[in-house]
């Protein structure tokens, strides 16, 4: 077997590979049952590309996608190299509102297909960017075209479909409106300005549309004769550039194009949980927060406050653990809060001692005084939960990690973010409020 074809199969077989694992990423996102069912339905569009995108990789499609301003000649682009109309034209600015689709010609077991996008300068910057993340998403080549030398629009542009990193051919169209040095001025031009962003082979040369050209021919004794001469439109050059890149790479393209997406959706679905996640864990935390400040509150005898104080903190953190698929045992629970009592103590010790004078002052009087205390130590409790719950949650956050940081820098972050003062006068009416319903409910239970 020659060289060049042991070459080309080892790119094919390369290729497939990447199909394979591709389909494996793909697959995997749309049967995953852990991703909740209101997540799922919050990126349904995006679950819906993913079908697509499976579906493009089994038939083996490769999409190019066509890029540029108004009137650059992208359509009639495309109908060059695909040999007829497929894409419409007009002479009006703007003929292009939305994204077109065309097959372009067979490869191997599938096809590549062509798809015409709306002008880049008809849209503000921000939709640009966005118009360049999604044609890219789906996209495994990108055509950029224009006609002259770039505006800062189509630089900004190119820079945007770059960093979506997929390979780009730079087309400069209508070439034979320009003579020969013109072309090589421009192309030098070009060249220069996208060095670092399109690589010199895939900056090629185009004429999408036949045109004809009127001259003056004088002879010897002066007689001047008019001739027109036609030009046939000239994609030799752009299309042997595709189809290098095609052959060369269009099934790895293809693949990588798929993960980068499936990696991008993951990423987004990853997001969508933890969003989730810490809505339910801030409703839990201040469920945990309550009830530990009620307990402490009512209840007289300061040891028992201190049981059940401990009872609640780790099963708030073994809900939290469950919360986030990081299951911990209660003794693990009970360890993490240890840690996070210790910087709570050399943090805000003070803060402590406010709760265990209180607890003293409950014993000395006989709870006579619990009217008095009860609120104070409740709020106390009610905020230290809080700083557990808030610690725990970021620790089981990083994946059963405090980071490079460590737990006290974790737990003084936590602390400086919270405004202590208000957050006793919430834990007391929220302690009071929770009574109240309590009492309330002692009533109607007496009443019947």
């Amino acid at each position: 077997m020659l060289k060049n074809e042991k070459q080309d199969e080892e790119i094919i077989r390369s290729g497939d590979e990447h199909l394979t694992i591709a389909k494996e990423s793909l697959s995997h996102l749309l049967d995953d049952n852990r991703v909740p069912q209101h997540v799922r339905e919050s990126l349904q569009e995006d679950f819906q590309q993913v079908e697509k995108m499976l579906e493009k990789i089994e038939q083996e499609h490769i999409h190019i996608s066509v890029l540029g301003r108004v009137s650059v000649g992208k359509s009639s682009l495309l109908n060059a190299l695909i040999g007829e109309e497929q894409f419409s034209t007009s002479p009006l600015h703007g003929e292009t509102k939305h994204n077109k689709f065309a097959s372009w010609q067979e490869y191997e077991e599938g096809g590549v297909y062509f798809i015409d996008t709306p002008g880049i300068n008809e849209i503000n910057g921000k939709q640009r960017e966005k118009m360049a993340h999604d044609v890219a998403s789906r996209s495994d080549i990108i055509l950029f075209v224009v006609d002259s030398d770039m505006t800062e629009t189509e630089y900004q542009a190119l820079q945007q479909l770059v960093a979506e990193s997929r390979p780009i051919v730079l087309v400069l169209n209508k070439a034979d409106r320009y003579t020969k040095a013109e072309k090589k001025e421009l192309l030098d031009n070009l060249t220069q300005k996208t060095a670092g962003l399109v690589a010199a082979e895939n900056i090629v040369l185009a004429t999408s549309r036949a045109s004809t050209k009127q001259y003056i021919i004088v002879d010897e004794t002066g007689n001047e004769t008019e001739t027109i001469k036609e030009f046939p439109a000239d994609v030799v050059e752009l299309k042997t550039c595709l189809w290098s890149i095609v052959k060369d790479e269009g099934k790895t393209l293809a693949a990588i194009n798929a993960s980068l997406f499936a990696g991008s959706l993951s990423d987004q679905i990853t997001d969508k949980i933890m969003l989730v996640r810490s809505e339910v864990a801030e409703k839990l935390i201040h469920t945990y927060c309550v009830s530990k400040g009620v307990a402490v509150a009512i209840n007289p005898i300061p040891i028992t406050d201190l049981m059940a104080a401990a009872v609640i903190d780790v099963t708030l953190v073994v809900h939290l653990s469950k919360l986030y698929n990081l299951p911990l045992t209660n003794k693990e629970a009970g360890e993490l809060i240890t840690t996070i009592a210790g910087q709570m103590v050399l943090l805000i010790g003070t803060t402590l001692g406010v709760y265990s004078i209180s607890s003293l002052l409950k014993l000395g009087t006989g709870g006579l005084s619990i009217l008095l205390t009860a609120s104070a130590q409740g709020a106390v409790a009610y905020y230290s939960t809080l700083v557990v719950g808030k610690a725990a949650q970021k620790y089981l956050r990083q994946g059963k990690s405090w980071g490079e940081s460590g737990a006290r820098e974790a737990v003084q972050t936590i602390l400086n973010s919270m405004d202590r003062d208000s957050i006793m006068k919430q834990a007391k009416g929220d302690i009071m409020d929770r009574l109240k319903q309590e009492y309330k409910s002692i009533l109607s239970l007496k009443s019947h």
